[in-house]
């Protein structure tokens, strides 16, 4: 019923910038908050940034300054933009969307994107 999409990512050289996409799509009335987590294989996975539907960001220590999420809620989009990448950033990245709800009645579950590789080279 409900999708997420990811695109973006790939090789980029330390220092360099990238931007990831997260489309949901399907039967959605309203989705909550939407995020990026990330994580090494054998690791846990952890979380990169996230936003509310009113546009109140977090994010990690380590990606502070250097990142930032932005949402689109009409095309139920939630971005990524990634700059001063380091080699510690490599990972694969998740997008989440938080609580989605299909109709005004329904429980809200929680769905992730199919994950997209970030490597930076030093």
């Amino acid at each position: 019923q409900v999708q997420l999409v990811q695109s973006g990512g790939g090789l980029v050289q330390a220092g360099g910038s990238l931007r990831l996409s997260c489309a949901a799509s399907g039967s959605i009335f309203s989705i909550n908050g939407m995020g990026w987590y990330r994580q090494v294989p054998g690791n846990e996975r952890e979380l990169v940034a996230t936003i509310t539907s009113g546009g109140a960001t977090m994010y990690a220590n380590s990606v502070k300054g250097r990142f930032t999420i932005s949402r689109d809620n009409a095309k139920n989009m939630v971005y990524l933009e990634m700059s001063d990448l380091k080699p510690e950033d490599t990972d694969v990245y998740y997008c989440k969307a938080e609580n989605v709800r299909t109709n005004s009645w329904s429980f809200g579950r929680d769905y992730w994107g199919q994950g997209t590789q970030v490597t930076v080279s030093s």
